[in-house]
């Protein structure tokens, strides 16, 4: 990126939750730094879709860094939309910092340089905070939620697959494992899973669990529960790490929602709750609910996602190959409502443990791992706050399939259903004030244009389904 003409120091910025890294604290990480061989930092943040971005310094900026950012060009930030170009700069949030642990290989097998990273929030030039950057925007949805009282903490499910490239057929590639859903195996995408948790832990996040998916070489990580903000940084970097770790192995790790017509897509399912701020106790739990277990928060907070269901889709599920998942059939939720054991179901409200009334959650199953989970938490939070506030209360859930209500009994029970495309989605994103005001003018505006762009291009597109369909026929 070119350098702006601009101070070699930014101004120091208001304080803000994470504040500039003071003295004591830039020392211990320069020291950490010096302990692991570091010679490189990349300073991460995301564009409007959720792409890893970062500028790259020597260590010995660091210090400098720290204590006042780093200027950059803005234009960096724009997404997919053309936006006009900014001086802004990186302010490093040091509880990001983490050693990377992967080294790159040459010729002769010699690891490369040590390099780190830190996760930055992006400013203006006065020091207060980019409307462009995504990270703002979950802050500024998590300030709602701790001017109610609570912590909104999250556990997403990050579904991808694992595939083979093969000379000739990069643009079908075949799955590399056979495995079934919680199969137990001992191949090479087995191995590298295992290896993926490990060496996500080694940068700080928090993996609970991984297994085997229902399709063939698909997988899943689930991420312990933490406060959304730690999961969104997590998330952005489970997804190029497990892409880096993949690459290693000569695998390529995909995030398409849905890369194979027949078969069971890539989720991203997100158990939510809301902790309150007086005592830490969860909002969502009633052990004396015996049906679900929730609390009349945890309802309506149910009834401000369905409210909002439609509005959020394009955030949540933001490619044109989202809603190639979101179809009957394959476990992916289609119409809006929720239950405990409906596998179909938008929202679901699981089982916890005897005793354990605490571990109460909601678990929206409709997003995506190619989501930016900065703007998806924070859509997902606000909607449900939405329902708290206004004190909605939910439909009555479905337990049995959805697949087996015809249309009459669907209309009957008052049940809607989600976008089916992305043209459907984005309409129903701009109708919806609330997930307006939660992304802001700026990146809402940003979001729609690009994905509109996006839309019409797939839309004009002549596709070789048709072509193998109507050409024989025509």
């Amino acid at each position: 990126m070119s350098q702006p003409d601009a101070p070699s120091s930014p101004p120091r910025p208001p304080t803000t939750p994470t504040g500039v890294c003071d003295h004591a604290a830039s020392g211990r990480l320069l020291e950490r730094a010096e302990t692991a061989g570091v010679r490189f930092i990349n300073l991460e943040f995301t564009d409007v879709v959720g792409l890893a971005k970062c500028v790259t310094i020597p260590i010995e900026q660091f210090a400098d860094c720290l204590a006042g950012g780093k200027w950059f060009d803005g234009s960096a930030i724009e997404g997919l939309a053309r936006v006009a170009e900014t001086d802004m700069y990186l302010r490093p949030d040091p509880n990001t910092f983490a050693v990377i642990p992967w080294r790159a290989e040459d010729a002769n097998g010699d690891t490369g340089e040590g390099v780190a990273r830190v996760i930055c929030d992006v400013l203006m030039p006065n020091g207060e905070s980019f409307e462009g950057d995504p990270r703002a925007v979950l802050r500024a949805a998590l300030a709602v939620a701790e001017a109610q009282g609570y912590r909104y903490e999250v556990a997403p499910e990050l579904e991808f697959f694992l595939l083979r490239e093969e000379p000739g057929r990069i643009g079908t590639p075949l799955p590399h494992d056979r495995g079934g859903y919680f199969d137990l195996s001992t191949d090479l995408a087995a191995d590298v899973r295992r290896e993926i948790v490990w060496e996500l832990g080694q940068m700080g996040v928090a993996v609970e669990s991984s297994h085997h998916e229902a399709a063939a070489g698909q997988h899943e990580i689930d991420f312990a529960p933490a406060d959304a903000l730690t999961i969104a940084d997590g998330v952005v970097t489970a997804r190029y790490a497990i892409k880096a770790i993949a690459q290693r192995h000569g695998l390529l790790a995909t995030f398409l929602p849905k890369p194979f017509y027949g078969v069971n897509g890539s989720g991203m399912h997100v158990h939510q709750r809301l902790l309150r701020l007086s005592d830490g106790s969860n909002a969502f739990a009633n052990p004396a609910d015996t049906a679900y277990g929730l609390s009349a928060i945890g309802r309506q907070f149910i009834a401000g996602q369905i409210a909002h269901a439609a509005g959020m889709c394009a955030i949540i599920a933001p490619l044109v190959n989202s809603y190639k998942r979101l179809v009957p059939g394959y476990e992916a939720p289609v119409m809006i409502n929720w239950g405990r054991v409906n596998r179909e179901a938008l929202l679901r409200a699981p089982r916890v443990a005897p005793g354990a009334h605490e571990d109460a959650r909601i678990e929206l199953r409709s997003p995506d791992s190619s989501c930016n989970p900065y703007l998806a938490f924070a859509v997902m939070l606000r909607a449900g706050l939405d329902g708290v506030a206004r004190g909605m209360t939910p439909p009555e859930p479905i337990e049995e399939a959805f697949h087996t209500l015809d249309e009459q009994a669907r209309l009957r029970r008052g049940i809607a259903v989600l976008p089916a495309t992305l043209g459907e989605a984005l309409a129903a994103l701009q109708d919806d004030p609330l997930a307006q005001e939660a992304l802001g003018q700026q990146i809402a505006g940003w979001f729609a244009d690009a994905k509109a762009s996006e839309w019409e291009t797939y839309r004009q597109q002549v596709h070789r389904w048709e072509l193998d369909r109507y050409l024989p026929l025509f």
